[in-house]
């Protein structure tokens, strides 16, 4: 398993942690709905903007997206 699929796991297994939608994510993250589910199957890169994001919309510190 790369580093994309392994970020891609963590995002979706917070995110069903914190009860939210792919689609309620993407909103509050402020990107396309249609990226998140390419990013949680580990299909895309992401920019550093998008991992600042993401750890916001989730209330976690940027290194907890990359813990095992």
């Amino acid at each position: 398993m790369d580093i994309k699929q392994r970020f891609g796991l963590k995002i979706k297994e917070l995110r069903k942690l914190k009860g939210l939608s792919q689609e309620k994510l993407a909103n509050l993250a402020e990107i396309d709905r249609t990226y998140l589910p390419t990013i949680e199957k580990g299909e895309r890169n992401v920019s550093i903007e998008v991992v600042e994001r993401l750890a916001k919309a989730l209330n976690v510190k940027i290194k907890d997206l990359f813990d095992e």
